[in-house]
């Protein structure tokens, strides 16, 4: 008899990394996948990413609605609510073994506190990184403490992991599955991706930038986003380039992020701005790109990977494991323009690749099999990792 796996996806980054896996899960005739679809992809100023997992040849069983027309922290707390009700009822009728989730997103957390009050084991993926700025931060270590199966993308991640009281046999440095996906997804031609975005990359170097909103301070976050913006105005004065910007998540003040963009963009013509590009586009941009600048993870976890050094800005991301491409900087124009000219120097050749070597899907997979139905991941016991005082 198959078990049946549920996994769900709110946001186009998260789906890009879960894809290889699902793809895997799909082709088991031993698991039944179902595939819950919520939040940014069904929303279309987000770009409708739900269709990205249509054309990948993946049924989607639920759709759930959450997204409010508000970014405020009331709005995303009514959408997490949202959520909560709207997963309970989804999980209820398809009634999985287990419950698979990714990252640290709000709609994510919803869909955990739904699995646990029904008593689904959880798996998750990418849990004991550290960052700043964010209330992502405090979701991702509250998913660990729902889920009893994790699959995190370092050591030092495992360690944290196990700090927070999970079992060892439970916790499984598996890398990142965005390495798989940069080891199988064919990258677009320059011409091809131009054609994607009806938009030329070839004329001077190209600059893939992304830039997410601070949700606990948010007018810092518009504060550095200002400070990215006069930056790339002052690098764009001495060296012609091309610069596509990606839009920001649907997190608290990710609307004035996107608005401030569409602004910006509108008076540049050598600038662009896309709601999505996809997997296959997200990756042959940041491929052919001189370098990634923003605050987003892809360019901690997939940019050095594809080739391209990154200028990593304020403290969104700070803490978290990068590899020796990725040159931080203060949130000041100044100090991001030294950056993007240090990121130029960088001997891409020469450096480490710190997040597995593509076989991320494949332990995942395995493991996943292995555990699906057991009851010993219902009944999470804590582990004891220091004496009490």
């Amino acid at each position: 008899m198959k078990g049946t796996i549920c996994v769900i996806t709110g946001s186009r980054a998260e789906y890009g990394l879960l894809r290889p896996l699902l793809l895997r899960l799909q082709a088991d005739p031993e698991i039944a996948l179902e595939i819950l679809v919520t939040g940014m992809h069904l929303a279309p100023e987000f770009g409708g990413t739900y269709r990205e997992i249509e054309a990948d040849g993946l049924h989607i069983g639920e759709r759930v609605e959450t997204l409010l027309s508000s970014d405020t922290p009331v709005g995303v707390s009514k959408a997490i609510g949202l959520g909560v009700i709207g997963i309970a009822d989804a999980l209820a009728r398809r009634g999985p073994d287990m419950v698979v989730l990714l990252g640290d997103r709000f709609e994510i957390f919803a869909a955990a506190q739904a699995a646990m009050i029904a008593q689904i084991p959880i798996a998750h993926i990418g849990g004991g990184d550290i960052g700043a700025g964010t209330y992502d931060n405090v979701i991702r270590h509250c998913l660990t403490k729902m889920a009893s199966l994790h699959f995190v993308t370092h050591e030092a991640a495992r360690t944290r992991v196990l700090q927070l009281g999970e079992r060892p046999e439970h916790v499984i440095d598996a890398g990142s599955l965005s390495v798989d996906n940069i080891n199988t997804v064919p990258l677009l031609t320059r011409e091809a991706l131009s054609a994607r975005l009806d938009w030329s990359v070839s004329d001077g170097d190209l600059l893939a930038v992304t830039y997410h909103p601070l949700t606990i301070q948010q007018a810092d976050g518009m504060a550095e986003l200002n400070a990215l913006l006069t930056a790339l105005d002052r690098y764009a004065e001495t060296s012609a380039v091309r610069i596509v910007f990606t839009m920001a998540n649907a997190d608290n003040g990710g609307r004035g992020v996107n608005a401030a963009l569409t602004s910006y963009v509108s008076s540049r013509p050598h600038t662009h701005l896309v709601p999505s590009l996809g997997q296959q586009g997200y990756l042959s941009l940041v491929h052919y790109a001189a370098m990634v600048v923003g605050n987003s993870s892809s360019g901690i976890y997939e940019a050095a990977y594809l080739g391209t050094p990154t200028v990593d800005i304020g403290s969104r991301q700070s803490g978290r494991m990068a590899p020796a491409s990725v040159v931080r900087s203060a949130a000041q124009p100044d100090a991001i323009l030294a950056a993007m000219n240090a990121a130029r120097e960088i001997d891409m050749q020469a450096v480490d690749m710190i997040y597995g070597d593509g076989h991320a899907a494949g332990v995942i997979h395995e493991a996943l099999r292995r555990h699906l139905g057991g009851r010993e991941l219902i009944e999470k016991t804590f582990v004891d990792r220091i004496e009490a005082t």
